[in-house]
């Protein structure tokens, strides 16, 4: 957050004190009430002129906007123990906010209800521009981005998100947008706290749910590269949610082409390929999705060379974030295991994103990817050149083949009760009786355990 950005958003903090005092001091429709609430509103917008979503965290004792630590929680009164009692550590405004909206949080936060020291929820009414995040596993990853069974969880519930997301696209013609800026708010949280183990997740095979798994990982890979080009933030989950929708567009796909198990003919393709422009049109349609998302609709079966399709559609240069979508899809999609295919190894889909002298992917953004997720990814099970059975804990970018690993099984098929880590990137090749290499990925499903928690 910049300098002029960061007292922007410290006067907004201190608006928001005065109104929530005055509200809690002064009868309903008090001149000060309105004064301070019309302040409020001036400082939202000044603020989002800047970015199009404030979240305002509650951590600790802390009062942190957008990632940026900004006062302690004492500055705005009892209201964050309230706050914090009902389960709320994340108050989200998006752009276009009303006046009406402002006040009737406040309404809510201040109600004499509201201010009983029992343990009860605040009754919040509907309000388009503000969310609030309560305590649940898929909202408060902030104290718990260590655990992987924490992490699981979420990744489980983005998923069953992604899952409602889709059906009121089908049912409604608009994905809901505000359960996926919800689900957002999350993985964005946990890309930039603990990337290793989420990205770990979308290493999982369930071909089931691949349409709902599919949206999750896709947003996940694209906000993991674009974390670590310096993007976070507002912009972050700007790129994460139209990650998210980049193939809303299918839900107007016929459901015979959609689900064919089988190769599509050249018909069957030419419909699926609609996908692209209907999900830019669905999505500049629906309120409160970023601009950026009807362009990576559009744009992210398209390709550096000015190959892909929509057919016939030139750019002198493609959205970062459709690069970046573009790559998470490819890779995503075919190391995904489905009734059709079975799932290609990491070295056979950097060969594609390669492929055609490297004109079709930009060839910077591919390594940056390769050091991001490895030839074998964090969570993948593998064998040891001295037969030992490991799980890849964190990847190594300066060799992306030698990656540290947890050595669970030894060579002679014996589970260890003391696991330990190696650094393969370290290993002598001469030291025969040292693993120094990985022969081979495995299945997990072979073995009594799950490697995640082991990682």
């Amino acid at each position: 957050m910049t300098a002029p950005r960061v007292q922007i958003a410290d006067e907004m903090l201190r608006r928001f004190a005065a109104s929530l005092r005055s509200t809690q001091l002064y009868s309903k429709g008090h001149p000060i009430i309105t004064r301070n609430l019309e302040s409020l509103s001036a400082a939202f917008q000044l603020l989002h002129s800047l970015q199009p979503t404030i979240v305002i965290g509650l951590v600790g004792d802390e009062v942190i906007v957008d990632d940026m630590p900004m006062a302690k929680a004492d500055t705005l009164g009892p209201f964050v123990r309230r706050l914090q009692q009902s389960g709320v550590e994340r108050v989200t405004i998006d752009r276009g906010v009303t006046k009406d909206e402002v006040t009737a949080f406040i309404d809510a936060v201040t109600a004499p209800e509201a201010r009983a020291e029992d343990e009860g929820t605040i009754a919040f009414p509907p309000m388009p521009h503000i969310r609030v995040g309560r305590v649940s596993v898929e909202q408060r990853v902030e104290s718990n981005l260590g655990d992987m069974g924490t992490i699981k969880r979420l990744y489980s519930e983005a998923v069953t998100a992604a899952n409602a997301v889709w059906e009121a696209a089908q049912t409604e013609g608009q994905p809901d947008a505000t359960v996926a800026r919800t689900m957002i708010d999350g993985l964005a949280q946990a890309v930039a706290q603990n990337r290793t183990a989420l990205l770990a997740l979308t290493t999982l095979k369930n071909y089931d749910n691949y349409t709902f798994t599919h949206m999750v990982n896709v947003s996940i890979l694209t906000m993991g590269q674009a974390r670590g080009l310096g993007i976070d933030g507002p912009l972050l989950r700007e790129f994460g949610l139209a990650a998210l929708m980049h193939d809303i567009g299918k839900v107007r796909t016929p459901l015979e082409v959609l689900n064919k198990p089988d190769k599509l003919t050249d018909d069957e393709f030419t419909i699926m390929k609609r996908h692209v422009v209907d999900g830019a049109e669905i999505l500049r349609m629906t309120p409160d999705v970023p601009a950026l998302a009807p362009v990576m609709a559009f744009e992210h079966h398209l390709r550096v060379d000015g190959s892909g399709y929509p057919h016939g559609v030139k750019r002198p240069s493609l959205n970062i974030g459709t690069m970046l979508c573009s790559i998470a899809d490819v890779y995503d999609a075919m190391r995904s295991q489905r009734r059709y295919q079975q799932a290609f190894p990491t070295d056979r889909i950097l060969e594609v994103l390669k492929r055609n002298d490297g004109q079709q992917f930009d060839q910077h953004l591919v390594r940056r990817f390769v050091q991001l997720i490895g030839i074998y990814p964090a969570g993948n099970l593998v064998r040891l050149n001295t037969g030992e059975v490991a799980v890849v804990r964190q990847i190594y970018a300066p060799d992306p083949y030698r990656p540290q690993v947890r050595v669970l099984i030894d060579r002679e098929g014996r589970r260890l009760e003391t696991t330990y880590e190696l650094n393969l990137w370290e290993a002598a090749p001469e030291d025969a009786a040292r693993p120094s290499s990985i022969v081979a990925p495995l299945d997990p499903a072979g073995y009594q355990f799950d490697p995640l928690l082991l990682m």
